[in-house]
């Protein structure tokens, strides 16, 4: 189940830019590296304690993401969707690189308050590591459940979702509100970088565990933003058994013979609506 929080959470930054832009960013996942990256540095470099860095990590990968909107992805609105991921696959790889200049490719690490935490329950064990991951997930969506419910730019946000141009003529600034999109999913991608740290480590192809993730947000249903958490478990589990009962070599394939499953049987996802556009 922790593994499958990490897969939502990134899932959760693919569905929550693409139901606003209709974007699919498959940078997302670097953007969590980045955002690991960045905890790191902010302990390592600067010495805060796990708390502050992981706040830091949050609010420079919210501003990254609202000025790589601004800058950058704004420019290609109206584009070809091949364009448009060409650009984000790009992206992804300029990332890489530049991460492996500011920090090397040497296998990062950094201490949590949960490391090597482990208690005992009805015969159970568990790893306080994991089950911050479950725990900090549970906040997250949580969180944001009452930001888009609940406060005015979170409603602003589904307006203009659901349309563009009506929600433009009603005075919401559009392009204020795609640019504040990229920086939830950019802080989104950095709580999940900070959470997987200190089970996977941080180095610079973490990021490729974004592949995963976009299985997670098709299981669950490409626009559903619960889907995407819901999806992101089901990934995990499926892959942990998968690796426990079947072939070891089975365990890095299983999700995405899932994904070509559902596909095939329920091409809209698990929680996902069928849109129709009049042409």
């Amino acid at each position: 189940m922790a593994s499958g929080c990490i897969y939502g959470l990134v899932a959760l930054g693919f569905v929550l830019i693409y139901k606003a832009t209709e974007m699919v960013n498959f940078a997302q996942g670097d953007l969590m590296m980045l955002g690991a990256f960045v905890a790191f540095a902010a302990i390592d470099s600067l010495g805060l304690n796990y708390w502050l860095a992981f706040l830091v990590a949050v609010l420079f990968m919210a501003a990254f993401g609202y000025v790589l909107d601004a800058a950058i992805l704004r420019q290609v609105i109206g584009q070809p969707q091949f364009a448009i991921v060409m650009l984000t696959i790009g992206l992804g790889f300029t990332f890489r690189s530049a991460a492996s200049i500011i920090w090397g490719t040497e296998t990062r690490a950094f201490e949590t308050p949960f490391t090597a935490g482990v208690s005992q329950f009805g015969g159970l064990v568990f790893n306080h590591v994991s089950v911050s991951i479950i725990a900090g997930t549970a906040i997250l969506c949580a969180a944001l459940f009452a930001f888009f419910r609940y406060t005015r730019v979170g409603v602003a946000m589904q307006a203009a979702s659901q349309n563009q141009l009506a929600a433009y003529y009603m005075g919401i600034p559009v392009k204020r509100i795609f640019s504040l999109i990229w920086a939830i999913s950019a802080a989104v991608a950095a709580v999940a970088g900070v959470l997987l740290a200190p089970v996977a480590l941080i180095d610079v192809t973490m990021g490729l565990l974004g592949l995963k993730a976009f299985a997670a947000a098709v299981l669950g249903g490409f626009g559903s933003i619960p889907g995407a958490v819901i999806g992101g478990i089901v990934i995990g589990v499926i892959e942990q058994f998968s690796g426990r009962y079947l072939e070891s070599d089975l365990k890095d394939v299983a999700a995405y013979i899932v994904i070509l499953a559902v596909l095939f049987l329920r091409p809209q996802g698990l929680f996902g609506n069928i849109g129709r556009k009049r042409v």
